[in-house]
């Protein structure tokens, strides 16, 4: 079965988040559980852990159907130590901030060289971060998200995955999350029956999806391979509305949240529709 929803504001509280969620008709959300631009919040009090998840069953959601987003600011591979430190120190109170919520992963961007350092170097220090993060935190997932390598980007190659999955402390606790407009934008080719499945034939040799804990459902309104980050509306863009229904009919995105983040949050009701009407 497929868990749609969408990337909601969570504004006057994270406990507002799961009856935005509810509100649009979703199975599935994602969230920011503090200010995505700022680098300190205040922790998250009694009252408000209890709320959402009372929230939470009212929405008749379950925790693993939510895809926490952390902040924009933190860069795990940032090429200057205090810097990345300070990105750490960031992230890990994301991920207890997580599991204070009852939620079971977080998903992230891996990190930017800033054009300062190797993208092996830099990898490396992604990979170093997490391990730490990993180390002093508990049960939550650390859900890695492909880019479109925009900038300095990493992230856009199946093997920048595969390879901070492969250097992981605990495999139990790594994944992913694929969003289709990065994908697509970093060459990965879903359009067609056999580009879908070529591209996610590519996937599963090199990443595996057992790792697949969440996909972010966007058009691309920039070209295959164009390595620009910018989302359109379902149907409006370069990638077109047949990979999404390929993807509604793929068993192997079952029970894993699939997030909308689409330019025009007027109609989330309406692409969830119409992504459940994409089902044979």
């Amino acid at each position: 079965m497929k868990y749609v929803g969408a990337h909601v504001s969570a504004a006057g509280g994270v406990f507002n988040a799961p009856l935005n969620a509810k509100a649009i008709g979703a199975k599935a959300f994602a969230l920011f559980t503090k200010n995505q631009r700022q680098w300190k919040a205040k922790p998250l009090d009694e009252e408000t852990i209890s709320l959402f998840k009372k929230n939470l069953d009212e929405a008749e959601i379950l925790p693993k159907h939510v895809l926490p987003h952390d902040s924009y600011l933190i860069n795990l591979g940032h090429p200057e130590i205090e810097k990345r430190e300070k990105s750490l120190d960031a992230f890990i109170d994301e991920l207890q901030r997580c599991e204070q919520l009852g939620l079971d992963r977080l998903n992230y961007h891996p990190g930017s060289h800033l054009k300062k350092i190797s993208t092996k170097e830099c990898l490396e220090y992604i990979s170093n971060s997490m391990n730490t993060a990993l180390k002093q935190t508990n049960g939550v997932k650390l859900v890695i998200e492909n880019t479109a390598g925009q900038g300095s980007n990493l992230g856009f190659k199946f093997e920048h995955l595969a390879y901070l999955i492969e250097n992981s402390i605990d495999k139990d606790r790594v994944g992913v999350c694929i969003d289709t407009c990065h994908m697509f934008t970093a060459g990965y080719d879903i359009r067609t029956r056999e580009a879908y499945d070529k591209t996610w034939q590519e996937f599963d040799d090199i990443i595996g999806f057992q790792y697949l804990m969440g996909m972010h459902i966007n058009d691309s309104k920039p070209d295959l391979g164009s390595h620009v980050d910018r989302h359109d509306s379902l149907g409006e863009g370069k990638i077109g509305l047949d990979a999404f229904r390929f993807l509604m009919n793929d068993e192997r995105m079952d029970d894993i949240p699939l997030v909308l983040e689409t330019i025009d949050d007027s109609i989330w009701a309406e692409e969830i529709k119409l992504l459940y009407s994409f089902v044979a």
